[in-house]
Parts: C-alpha cells; structure tokens; sequence
C-alpha cells in the first residue's frame, strides 16, 4: 500500500496537539487556548482522513482546503500561546515547524490537484 504522508504526519501531529493541551491545562492552567489548540490542531487529520473518500477531485481540494485553515489556525493560536508566555521556548520551537511543514505540505497537495483537473 503507498504511504501516505500527509496522513500520517496530521495524526502524528494530532498527538501531539492532545498531550500539549493536556499539558496546558494541567501545568499552566490554560484552559480556553488550549482547547482551541487541541481542536484545530487534531481537525487536520480528520479532514485528510475525510479527503481520502472524497467523492471526487473537487471535493478532495475542499476537503483538504479546510484541513489547510485548520492547520493555518493551529499555528496561529501556537503563536499566540507563545507571545502570551504560555507555551515555552522549546515547545514553541519543537510544534512550531511541525505545523508549518503541514501547512506546505497541504499547499502542495492543493496546487498540483487543482492543476491537474
């Protein structure tokens, strides 16, 4: 079977997402960002997963343009939550290229589909 690795980094991403908030919440407190972080950030892996049966092209480019807001927005609040202080230097600089690599990798995925339709 041909490895998927947007599927498979969204959910390694997704992981990651759940124990950082969970982490949020038990060590800094932080309660209403993190829930924000958990949600975007594990909503990426659910709509490339969705993408995988999609019904048609069209319908892959949305579902996986929705994935790409979704991870654009996950990299808003891990830039917000390290502006406020909230999320440590080494956290930042571990999540931080994660979600950008997604977000390139999505971009990608998007162009050459909508090219070749």
């Amino acid at each position: 079977m041909k490895e998927n690795i947007v599927k498979d980094k969204s959910f390694t991403f997704a992981l990651r997402m759940v124990k950082l908030s969970k982490h949020l919440k038990e060590v800094q407190k932080e309660f209403v960002l993190s829930r924000q972080l958990l949600r975007s950030g594990t909503a990426i892996g659910a709509l490339v997963r969705e993408a995988e049966h999609a019904q048609s092209k069209a319908d892959f480019v949305h579902k996986l343009s929705i994935a790409l807001k979704e991870a654009n927005e996950t990299d808003y609040w891990i830039e917000l939550l390290y502006q406020s202080q909230v999320l440590s230097h080494d956290d930042y600089h571990s999540v931080k290229p994660d979600a950008q690599e997604l977000i390139k990798l999505l971009v990608s995925i998007i162009k050459t589909t909508k090219k070749n339709l």
